[in-house]
């Protein structure tokens, strides 16, 4: 008699238990399967800085083309952060740096650096800026993924030097980097 009001339960059970597997493994799937990502990035409190973020998988790695506006003309840090958390105020609940190896801080085509050290956007007389590379550290899937990271934009230079962070002093933007189509 008790069995029979168990065998229901146990086939209920193995059938969701199937279910959550196999949800599991199409996750695995959709992320490996990432070509392209995007970050909007919005102005911290008292900045003006808007711009745009596309990611492109490409042969040769991760295209990277930035589009910024509202800055002062000159040099502006730009990060992948550890956090794609931007609802601080100014910007720190992104955390620091993208580096999960834990290595010094470095320019993007440097040896040793962070994951999310890009270098610095540079800002023409009326505060707009284009960046465009492709980096081979950064990755989709795996310890190198930015999908879900912040971006950060710097109010000064990134002197690539300086440890932790390049100096590269307040943080001007801020957004976090989703899946796109």
């Amino acid at each position: 008699m008790m069995l029979n009001k168990l065998l229901p339960l146990g086939i209920v059970l193995l059938l969701l238990l199937g279910c959550t597997q196999k949800k599991e493994e199409e996750t695995k799937v959709e992320k490996s399967n990432i070509t392209k990502a995007v970050c909007v990035l919005h102005p911290t409190e008292g900045s003006e800085v808007t711009g745009v973020v596309t990611f492109t998988k490409t042969n040769g790695g991760i295209k990277i083309v930035a589009d910024v506006e509202g800055l002062t003309p000159g040099k502006h840090g730009f990060h992948i952060h550890q956090y794609g958390d931007c609802s601080g105020a100014d910007g720190k609940t992104a955390g620091g740096h993208f580096n999960p190896e834990g290595v010094n801080h470095g320019a993007p085509d440097a040896e040793v650096r962070h994951v999310g050290d890009l270098g610095n956007l540079i800002a023409d007389e009326n505060g707009k800026a284009h960046y465009e590379r492709t980096d081979t550290y950064i990755t989709f899937s795996g310890p190198h993924s930015i999908i879900g990271r912040g971006i950060i934009i710097h109010a000064s230079e990134d002197d690539l030097t300086s440890q932790p962070t390049g100096a590269a002093g307040s943080r001007l933007a801020c957004g976090v980097i989703g899946i796109s189509k």
